[in-house]
């Protein structure tokens, strides 16, 4: 294998992926170089569907590691746009480094790939306007903003097929894989990029790679490894977001109507007495609650929804956004201790507890659920008390969140309903980048949801191939 090149990208993520795709299309892909830490897609298979509890696969956990990033896992939901909106309002912050109605572009151009490899050409969210219309109204009433754009539901088992596809693609049109490999360090030089230092995770074996134009293309999961990089390299970054909250899991009766009309209802309010920004994220209709696993052993919950495998049940994240100011710089930190002592609660798994239960000061124990309505769907999750390690204010923002929401979605606040913890997004480590992603390392960018600059499947592909257009006259 080479050991320079004209690109090395960081991670097979969405927005590594389709950098890679679009250096394809622009004849410029011949020596690129692309890293990964896990698996190819079609070795990625998580156990817990056999063993019935996530056993923390080595030394990467397959949800969350390997060819197309957590998107394998997902339930795949490639967020568009509605036309009549003069703003992007879901998926990151894409449009303020290329404007609006390039961004605009940029997605279309996206969805078209996807669709060339196997999605889905329904899209959801657009048939029933005038119903989408009365629940919008409903929802302004209580002070909350519903969100209303199309969705391309890809489905997770579907996903596999498709992003399988696109890595034969890459592929057979000369871009070079390199799979289960660490990137230990990067090497600066003047404040220039150089290259990258390899761990093989195989054969042990240290390797250094060199270029001149290096792409930090890592998602959630890469997130700390690429704050790492920043202190130790004195890369310029600000204290981003970090969103801390809970997986939710209600009766698809309860949803119904979201489901049906929308798919994903992107609900967001601003609740008294804090006047944080929370959120319904990743909603799942007759979905799975799932496990995931990353640095350290750290066990978060999240969800996914198949195109064929179908539960009674919805599930979707409530996330509060927490933004620190001075003299705090470590949100990343600040998430990853709630995410430990709810872990060290359930004694390294996901908690379960019955909003009743929160309601009514106790804990939720086995026979609780046994007895519950709505029946969990991640049975490794242990019955626990989350108020215990999430904070007296992101409790009080999701509680107050679920009332609210219950005056526009009957039954949203029902007792029986579970809340799964920790949920949380990793995005907070903000890489400061020029309108070109260059970050204060020359040569050396950042794309993706692991560098504060996207969140999500579609956003975290635009950003790729815009990164690539911009490579192209690089060499």
């Amino acid at each position: 294998m080479s050991k320079n090149y004209d690109a090395i990208v960081v991670g097979m993520g969405p927005s590594g992926i389709f950098c890679a795709y679009e250096l394809i299309k622009l004849n410029k892909a011949q020596n690129i170089l692309l890293i990964e830490q896990g698996k190819r897609v079609e070795n990625r298979v998580c156990p817990i569907s056999k063993t019935g509890k996530c056993v923390k696969c080595k030394p990467y956990c397959n949800i969350t590691s390997g060819f197309s990033g957590a998107g394998a896992f997902s339930d795949g939901k490639l967020s568009l746009y509605n036309p009549k909106d003069d703003d992007i309002h879901i998926g990151g912050e894409l449009h303020k480094y290329i404007g609006v109605e390039e961004t605009k572009k940029l997605i279309d151009y996206t969805d078209e790939i996807y669709l060339k490899f196997g999605a889905d050409k329904h899209l959801e969210g657009v048939e029933h306007q005038e119903e989408i219309e009365k629940i919008y109204n409903k929802a302004k009433k209580e002070g909350i903003n519903l969100i209303n754009i199309p969705i391309r539901h890809l489905g997770t088992e579907k996903a596999h097929d498709l992003y399988k596809n696109i890595e034969i693609y890459l592929e057979e049109n000369g871009v070079n894989l390199l799979f289960e490999t660490t990137v230990e360090d990067l090497i600066i030089e003047d404040n220039c990029v150089k290259g990258v230092v390899t761990f093989n995770n195989k054969t042990g074996e240290k390797e250094e790679f060199y270029s001149s134009n290096v792409v930090s293309a890592v998602g959630r999961k890469g997130a700390n490894w690429l704050s790492n990089m920043c202190e130790k390299h004195n890369i310029q970054t600000k204290a981003g977001t970090v969103d801390i909250g809970v997986r939710y899991e209600l009766s698809d009766k309860v949803m119904e109507k979201i489901n049906k009309y929308m798919y994903e209802g992107k609900f967001i309010a601003r609740p008294f007495p804090f006047k944080d920004k929370v959120r319904t994220f990743c909603q799942n209709p007759s979905g799975f609650v799932s496990s995931e696993v990353y640095d350290n052993d750290m066990a978060l919950v999240n969800g996914h929804s198949y195109k064929d495998i179908k539960s009674t049940n919805t599930n979707l994240a409530i996330l509060v956004s927490h933004n620190f100011t001075y003299p705090f710089k470590k949100p990343i930190e600040y998430g990853r201790n709630v995410a430990k002592n709810l872990n060290e609660l359930g004694a390294g798994n996901v908690i379960v507890q019955r909003l009743g239960d929160i309601y009514r000061g106790k804990r939720t124990w086995e026979e609780d659920l046994e007895e519950n309505s709505v029946v969990p769907t991640l049975k490794s999750a242990v019955p626990g008390d989350i108020t215990f390690a999430i904070g007296y204010r992101t409790m009080t923002d999701i509680l107050q969140f679920i009332r609210e929401l219950d005056k526009v979605v009957e039954g949203f606040a029902d007792p029986d309903n579970l809340l799964y913890a920790p949920e949380i997004k990793f995005y907070s480590n903000k890489v400061i980048i020029d309108n070109n992603f260059e970050s204060s390392v020359k040569g050396l960018y950042s794309i993706g949801d692991g560098g504060g600059m996207t969140r999500g499947l579609m956003m975290a592909s635009c950003a790729g191939v815009q990164m690539a257009r911009i490579l192209q006259c690089k060499f």
